[in-house]
């Protein structure tokens, strides 16, 4: 079977030879004709609250949070036709704040690919540094009485705006709603409490799960530390078209994304596979192998224990070379030491919530990656390195000795798809 896989800007072909091949991907769903109409109808009539431009004076301050250059939140389209829609509110008075969590900030030109240069240029941007304290405020105290910081202008604004993409998350259930804000504009220190080796273990901290999931609990608590006035939520295909918004109250306009995408992007399967291949659904989500998790996770909801992912990923960011992520794979040499460590008492440090995801992978599967990282690296991330995809694949499948009947799933989009076990 011939498969296009998403990878970085031009995707992948790869040759299966397998008479038994399985592609997973999600329903295929229309992006809607007139975007820009159908916004202005769910603003116009949301979810669970009054119109959004009645609920915004002239003089208010305006904080709108929107997710980073990692995700594909549709910025450049969105943001024009919501100050076009609050055109009675001063251009000064709004501030954009990029919800990088505890990713790296930034570049000037990454602000103009993700907001468009008119925008970038315009409007005041707040490229989130959770490390730089300076910047922050005190916003409320989480579910152990610890402090939360947000950013400044976030805090102190009179009106809030959260902004977001929904699509099932391997942690939090599903992103959008509170999460562009947590852990988006937070602080590192309720970053780390967050993502603690308790609650990222946890059995409910999963894909598709919203409710008695203590990571999406998290969320909702510290984003509501401060009143949120507007939710507006997208969700996408795969050419990146809006195929639906979700606008109003969070909760509400949350919760009704999350079914949605529940029926279009998660799949029954009636059974496990010894061999998955999977990707990080390209350009933008594929960028580093910190991310690249969430199709391996995605991936080892339906291998076989001691089966094996191979996964199609860029990683033009590397690892990425900032935080902890790549540290803390290599100072271990195996995945059941990396575990033992963040499991061990008192150990906090951030990305480990990451390696941890990662370390589980790996001692449930074999894991092979085809990327642009050096060979080196990747074997020092427990993986194995593929140069030639094709003949990886028809190697493993000879090497099973199955022949033409060797059963293979594909998730050519990766996380944008989510299998799960009927049975």
């Amino acid at each position: 079977m011939h498969v296009q896989l998403q990878y970085g800007h031009h995707g992948l072909s790869v040759d299966i030879p397998s008479n038994h091949v399985r592609v997973i991907e999600p329903r295929c769903l229309p992006g809607l004709a007139a975007e820009a109409a159908e916004f202005q109808a769910a603003i116009r009539h949301p979810i669970a609250s009054a119109p959004l431009s009645d609920l915004i004076k002239p003089t208010d301050k305006v904080a709108l949070v929107v997710p980073d250059i990692t995700r594909p939140f549709p910025a450049q389209r969105v943001l024009p036709w919501l100050f076009a829609e609050l055109a009675h509110v001063p251009r000064q008075n709004f501030t954009i704040h990029l919800g990088n969590g505890s990713h790296r900030l930034e570049s000037d030109q990454e602000i103009v690919a993700l907001l468009g240069a008119d925008i970038a240029a315009d409007y005041c941007i707040v490229n989130h540094n959770a490390h730089d304290r300076s910047t922050l405020e005190l916003a409320g105290y989480d579910p152990e009485g610890q402090p939360v910081y947000y950013d400044r202008d976030y805090v102190q604004a009179d009106r809030r705006i959260v902004l977001g993409f929904i699509e099932p998350h391997l942690m939090a259930g599903f992103s959008g709603g509170y999460k562009a804000i947590m852990p988006g504009i937070a602080d590192i220190a309720a970053i780390l409490r967050y993502h603690n080796a308790a609650r990222i273990g946890h059995p409910r901290s999963a894909w598709g799960v919203l409710d008695h999931n203590p990571t999406q609990e998290v969320i909702r608590h510290n984003g509501s530390l401060l009143p949120v006035d507007f939710c507006i939520n997208v969700t996408l295909n795969r050419r990146r078209e809006i195929t639906r918004f979700f606008c109003g109250a969070v909760l509400a306009a949350h919760a009704q994304g999350a079914a949605f995408c529940q029926q279009t992007a998660m799949v029954a399967c009636d059974r496990r596979y010894p061999i998955v291949i999977t990707t990080n659904s390209g350009y933008p989500l594929d960028q580093s192998l910190y991310q690249t998790d969430k199709g391996l996770s995605a991936a080892a909801q339906i291998v076989e224990e001691g089966g094996l992912i191979i996964c199609a990923s860029e990683c033009s960011d590397g690892f990425p070379t900032h935080g902890n992520f790549r540290q803390l794979l290599f100072e271990h040499a195996t995945p059941r030491d990396l575990l033992d460590t963040i499991l061990s008492p008192g150990f906090s440090l951030f990305d480990q919530w990451e390696a941890q995801l990662h370390a589980g992978i790996c001692l449930k599967a074999r894991v092979a990656l085809y990327s642009t990282l050096p060979a080196a690296e990747v074997r020092q991330a427990y993986l194995e390195p593929i140069d030639d995809l094709n003949r990886f694949i028809a190697a493993e499948i000879d090497r099973r000795g199955a022949g033409r009947d060797a059963p293979i799933a594909v998730l050519p989009e990766g996380p944008q798809t989510i299998p799960y076990l009927s049975t």
